[in-house]
């Protein structure tokens, strides 16, 4: 299942909003050749060396691409960039703020030569306003949309542990690239496509927005628990092992005091009859609840739960995470190859597909010359690039 099979992205990136949209389209089957600067690459790679000396994020995001090292400062570089877009179906790119407009690769100037072009720029605040031209990465976008107003503990803030306001707005580019791709198929036109990462992650915050609508006051930081729906989040078993479990509605609540708690009274009491007064409860209601897990070992709790049933969750580390009996039993890890070897990947999620594409995540510039010569440049025209230091 590769729709997107003879759909060409060329992609000016780093990082992680531009390379986590780009993965989407490759796992789809298009051909994403990724731009990066001769030598180093893309800044990414070096991140960090965990996986076999290879960077963690990087291979994360990076699979089924093609690399080709361009310096486009260089008029040289930037003449085939120019030439690959010529005839490409997308381009995307997250440089700083500006920088693709400054050096003519706007998508004004772009659809003049190439009207079926999509275009999808990623930046931190968008084009226009007051913020246009500011820096920005995924912990100052996480705190300008007011997520760190509500993670983390009492006064304690605490960021998302990953890239979150990256991977909004990596996919809002995926799904509007998709959309456009759509609408050129009707209209034979290209479209401009600007996503904010402010955008993206103030979308993700609308319940803690509605929540405080019209000056209510906003939900307190929680911790691991759901600041406004109880019982929502974790208790301590006897044995010390956490269980993280969830109360949804009237009915899974009335079943949880009667067949876990051993009190269906406690369905009916004034003070936690409906979430807001079980909410508003919360203390005195908890040290019910921590009481009866405290009679229980972490699998007894778990074991109860779920016959009642309750949802409930392991709080797993990461090692758990790899031999996870659900991922494992529906086939979900694969492998891809590095240039430092395989190494295991998850499937796209998704497509019901026996043969995912999970194509090499590629080493620096190893398509460049393969990319120039598809281009028409001759093996010592190469060779000069490569000699100028411009590929």
């Amino acid at each position: 299942m590769q729709p997107l099979r003879g759909v060409t992205v060329v992609a000016l990136e780093q990082a992680i909003a531009a390379p986590y949209a780009t993965r989407q389209l490759a796992d789809l089957g298009a051909r994403v050749i990724k731009v990066e600067r001769p030598g180093a690459g893309d800044f990414a790679r070096q991140y960090d060396s965990r996986v076999n000396g290879l960077s963690s994020h990087f291979v994360w995001v990076n699979r089924s691409k093609e690399s080709l090292t361009l310096d486009i400062k260089d008029p040289r570089g930037m003449a085939v960039l120019r030439q690959l877009l010529g005839t490409a179906d997308v381009f995307i790119q997250n440089l700083a703020p500006g920088a693709a407009a400054r050096m003519g690769l706007g998508a004004e100037e772009l659809q003049a030569d190439n009207p079926g072009l999509v275009v999808c720029d990623i930046s931190g605040y968008g084009r226009g306003g007051p913020y246009e031209s500011m820096k920005a990465y995924d912990l100052m976008v996480q705190s300008e949309a007011g997520l760190l107003s509500v993670t983390g503990s009492g006064d304690d803030m605490a960021k998302v542990g990953i890239s979150v306001s990256d991977i909004a707005a990596g996919m809002y580019a995926y799904s509007s690239i998709l959309a456009a791709l759509l609408e050129r198929a009707n209209t034979g036109k290209g479209t401009h496509i600007d996503v904010s990462m402010l955008e993206s992650t103030v979308e993700w915050m609308g319940f803690p927005l509605y929540y405080t609508y019209d000056g209510a006051e906003q939900p307190p930081r929680a911790g691991a628990a759901h600041a406004t729906i109880y019982p929502y989040g974790p208790f301590i078993a006897g044995d010390g092992k956490v269980i993280m479990m969830s109360i949804q509605n009237e009915r899974e609540w009335r079943a949880f005091c009667d067949r876990f708690l051993g009190q269906p009274e406690l369905a009916e009491h004034p003070d936690y009859a409906g979430n807001a007064n079980r909410n508003a409860n919360r203390e005195e209601l908890g040290q019910i609840i921590a009481a009866r897990f405290a009679a229980l070992t972490g699998d007894e709790a778990t074991a109860l739960l779920t016959s009642v049933p309750v949802a409930c969750a392991r709080v797993n580390t990461l090692a758990d995470v790899w031999e996870h009996p659900q991922l494992a039993a529906r086939g979900r890890w694969h492998e891809v190859q590095t240039p430092r070897g395989p190494v295991p990947a998850l499937a796209p999620p998704g497509p019901v597909n026996p043969e995912p594409r999970m194509d090499p995540i590629p080493d620096v510039g190893e398509h460049t010359r393969k990319i120039l010569a598809e281009l028409g440049r001759r093996e010592s025209d190469v060779d000069d690039l490569i000699r100028d230091g411009v590929v």
